[in-house]
């Protein structure tokens, strides 16, 4: 049986792991631009206003807040990652990992958005109404 040299394998996986921590993507105005650090609220119930990016995923997934709120996206992975909003509405730029930022959705809806640096990587956000709004 032909054994491969162990340097052949690094030649495989290296590029592969170099491609995957990449950095790309750039910022708009739309999005508060300061590092911090999320403050949780515990579990995903709707009112939750922080997402954590883990294993190349957005947790959670789909997450419900008032209109108005301010929703912190902390990278919690270990390359950087975006929120970009699939219609424009806002874009984090890259977030760095152990950094955080924040993006503020002013109306009601349905916003979906994913990482410009890594396309299959998807998350949700609905806004509801504030109260007494129309």
């Amino acid at each position: 049986m032909k054994h491969r040299h162990p340097l052949v394998s690094l030649l495989i996986v290296v590029p592969i792991a170099v491609a995957l921590a990449s950095c790309g993507g750039g910022g708009d105005s739309s999005a508060d631009t300061g590092s911090t650090r999320a403050a949780h609220n515990a579990g995903s119930s709707p009112g939750r206003q922080a997402v954590d990016i883990s294993d190349f995923k957005f947790v959670p997934a789909t997450i419900t807040v008032k209109s108005g709120a301010r929703i912190t996206i902390a990278n919690r992975d270990t390359t950087t990652h975006t929120a970009t909003a699939d219609n424009g509405s806002f874009d984090t730029g890259n977030i760095d990992p152990g950094a955080s930022k924040a993006v503020t959705i002013s109306k009601g809806g349905r916003f979906a958005y994913h990482c410009s640096i890594h396309p299959f990587m998807h998350g949700v956000i609905v806004a509801q109404p504030a109260s007494g709004s129309s």
